[in-house]
């Protein structure tokens, strides 16, 4: 065991991990910060939240390489439960929803995030830059009421001074993050010409330098009101394991094409599951995998859980050293580097290619993108995604379900279908049948199609017995064994030949 573990860093290049995971972690930071606002919460619950889903996440993760913090996805989805019920109920939605997690990777379901439809994702993403986006024009007020004039003009001009860094520092070196470049020489100008009006993130909320410490949440305090609360916050921990789990598996996906190995979906469901539980104990706001930090990790060579481990160090680090100075960063620098993560998160190629995208697939991408927006409500644009995918799917196959017919020398009737059997093709299926018209003996071979469901099953069930009431005999070959066990009670003939009865694998994360 202790050997497989460390098997895992065989030839990687410390140095790279190292620095790697320092990049990493100082372009958490902001973005830790600026989740946290999302939400609603102190600065510093974000944070929490970033190194302890980091840590975790980098010793018992899903993958190498990969990762975790503080994301807009949690943050957008807990904001409406905050703006409802009060603050107080954050950490247990994030402890229940960390249950839920660990469920999902414990009864290894995890492998069924994979099932959502490529559009469905591409809809998912530009949903949630849309929703990073506006979500920052509440900064732009200030006690309720928008600024204006030169409060505004300081504001939105420091806002375009980040983003045009941030879109500039690229193409001159990638050895610094443009992040980290931009909030530096924005708070550098603000603090050097001492300008007036502007907010800090001290202003908002004080970053107090300490160790995360375990704090029960006050509204377990009283065991019988526990199930109420609960009860209260499910709807929104579905949610949150829901679109951390997404997101996580997502990332796990495309950095599995990038690296040409295979991650674990189930425990990445655990780890993330163990980190949100740990979150809410520890006065964090929960998340999950970072796309941007997870791609730029493995941009700069790191292939191993060590530069997910220093950057989680390392940003704890910046918590107890260096709060003093995070709280002098001008607001209008984190609002510019949201503004620039939000338009990064947009699939923009999407646009490109939509008409080279079957028309069904354009219309997913707009439905759960504008689903989104205007509910705010990334599980449930997910949620009709899928729905509305499985409704096309089952549509198109149950309308290639056929049978081609011939007769032997014998005077016998064949029938061979091909296309999947199932609850939507069934009503076709009997179709195909002239059970008046066929001669006395009827073979239904199977070998190029496939029973999936009872539905399938029921209408074999139900043709036999047609065939029975006038006294013919239809034979079905070529079934697999689990539809063979489940017909074997029924009467029902079946030719068994152990060369040509089909038997299906199910792929799993092992």
């Amino acid at each position: 065991m202790i050997d497989k573990f460390f098997s895992q860093f065989k030839g990687a290049k410390l140095s790279t991990e190292i620095l790697s995971g320092l990049t990493v972690a100082i372009i958490l930071v902001p973005e830790a910060i600026a989740f946290s606002l999302i939400a609603g919460v102190s600065p510093i619950v974000g944070l929490y939240a970033a190194f302890i889903m980091g840590l975790v996440t980098a010793l018992i993760g899903g993958r190498p390489g990969m990762i975790s913090g503080a994301t807009g996805a949690i943050a957008l989805v807990l904001l409406p439960l905050i703006n409802e019920h009060g603050s107080a109920y954050l950490f247990p939605a994030i402890i229940v929803g960390g249950v839920i997690q660990l469920l999902i990777g414990s009864l290894k379901l995890g492998k069924f995030i994979r099932l959502i439809p490529h559009p469905v994702m591409i809809g998912f993403v530009n949903g949630l830059g849309v929703m990073i986006f506006t979500s920052q024009f509440a900064q732009f007020q200030v006690e309720g009421s928008w600024m204006h004039g030169a409060q505004l003009y300081i504001m939105v001009g420091l806002v375009a001074l980040t983003m045009l860094i941030m879109y500039f520092m690229p193409k001159l070196t990638k050895a610094v993050p443009g992040a980290l470049i931009s909030i530096l020489i924005v708070s550098g100008i603000v603090i050097t010409f001492g300008i007036q009006d502007v907010i800090s993130i001290g202003s908002k909320s004080s970053i107090k330098g300490a160790l995360p410490s375990f704090l029960l949440p006050e509204l377990f305090n009283d065991p019988s009101k526990i199930l109420g609360i609960v009860l209260i916050v499910l709807p929104f921990s579905f949610k949150v394991a829901a679109v951390g789990l997404i997101e996580s598996l997502l990332t796990l996906s495309v950095i599995d094409d990038i690296t040409q190995t295979r991650g674990s979906g189930n425990k990445e469901s655990i780890a993330q599951g163990i980190g949100n539980i740990l979150c809410g104990f520890f006065g964090a706001m929960g998340g999950c995998v970072t796309f941007g930090q997870s791609m730029l990790n493995m941009s700069s060579g790191a292939r191993t859980r060590i530069s997910s481990f220093v950057a989680a160090l390392t940003l704890l680090a910046f918590v107890v050293l260096i709060s003093q100075y995070i709280e002098m960063i001008p607001m209008a620098a984190l609002v510019g580097v949201m503004f620039m993560i939000a338009i990064e998160t947009v699939e923009w190629s999407s646009l490109r290619i939509f008409r080279k995208m079957p028309t069904f697939d354009v219309f997913i991408v707009v439905i759960v993108t504008v689903v989104t927006i205007i509910f705010h409500d990334l599980a449930l644009a997910v949620l009709i995604g899928v729905v509305l995918s499985a409704l096309n799917f089952a549509w198109n196959n149950a309308i290639r379900i056929r049978a081609r017919k011939h007769t032997d020398d014998l005077g016998n009737k064949h029938y061979e279908i091909y296309g999947p059997l199932f609850f939507a093709s069934s009503q076709n299926f009997m179709e195909k049948f002239d059970v008046h018209g066929d001669p006395d003996q009827i073979f239904v071979d199977f070998t190029e199609s496939r029973i999936t469901d009872m539905s399938g099953i029921e209408a074999i069930r139900k043709l036999d017995e047609k065939y029975k009431e006038v006294n013919k005999q239809v034979t079905f070959t070529s079934l697999s064994s689990d539809c063979q066990e489940l017909l074997s009670t029924a009467n029902i003939i079946i030719k068994k030949d152990v060369r040509k009865d089909p038997t299906y694998a199910v792929i799993y994360d092992a």
